[in-house]
């Protein structure tokens, strides 16, 4: 997710439950990071190129298997701490969760299935440190970091600074990870038969 950043002031904090009823009049998206309201910028072509891709692409398969699951983009956040919501650019989820939210704003408090982020300039200490931390805390089972500009720092990615897609896997409690760079087929504990690579995710297609 692309992060302005400008914060709104002055400061005030906020509770979660008057995040999801926060309105100022205006079109812009917020997460809310304990308490704090930060306001969302619209993403470069290929960050929503490849969000779409991804959205399509687990939706295709949770249709194939036959699963009571969605895939989201953008428009549904997860609830990481008391007063901490944050968009991820995709996320997989029971339908019956989704269905839950009826006519609130659109915040799960239950653990998303898959969460995917995909790093630009502003957001890559968040998606590498931050989030990953919340996500592990709130149980995620699976945290997808997509960096397709290569942003993250070497303990991350690598001294090679190369694209890479960061998938951690929830095990007792703690993340393990695994990186895929190029013609690396991904390998997600959710979708075992994606017959995806990395480089594909980075193009937003499947067609090279």
């Amino acid at each position: 997710m692309v992060q302005n950043v400008t914060t709104l002031t002055p400061l005030e904090t906020l509770t979660f439950e008057q995040y999801l009823a926060h309105q100022d009049g205006t079109d812009t998206r917020y997460e809310l990071v304990r308490g704090l309201l930060l306001p969302m910028t619209p993403a470069p072509w290929p960050h929503s190129k490849i969000a779409k891709f991804l959205e399509r692409t687990f939706d295709d398969e949770i249709v194939r298997q036959g699963l009571p699951w969605e895939a989201v983009r953008g428009d549904v956040g997860q609830r990481t701490e008391a007063d901490t919501a944050r968009l991820p650019d995709v996320l997989v989820a029971q339908q019956a969760d989704l269905d839950a939210l009826g006519n609130r704003s659109a915040v799960l408090e239950v653990p998303a299935f898959v969460v995917v982020e995909i790093v630009s300039e502003s957001s890559k200490l968040d998606d590498y440190l931050y989030k990953l931390a919340e996500y592990r805390a709130q149980g995620i089972p699976e945290y997808w970091v997509v960096d397709y500009l290569g942003l993250g720092a070497a303990r991350y990615i690598g001294a090679a600074k190369v694209p890479t897609i960061s998938i951690y896997s929830l095990v007792d409690g703690a993340y393990q990870v695994q990186r895929f760079h190029g013609e690396d087929e991904i390998a997600s504990p959710t979708f075992l038969d994606l017959n995806l690579t990395a480089e594909q995710v980075f193009q937003g297609r499947r067609e090279l």
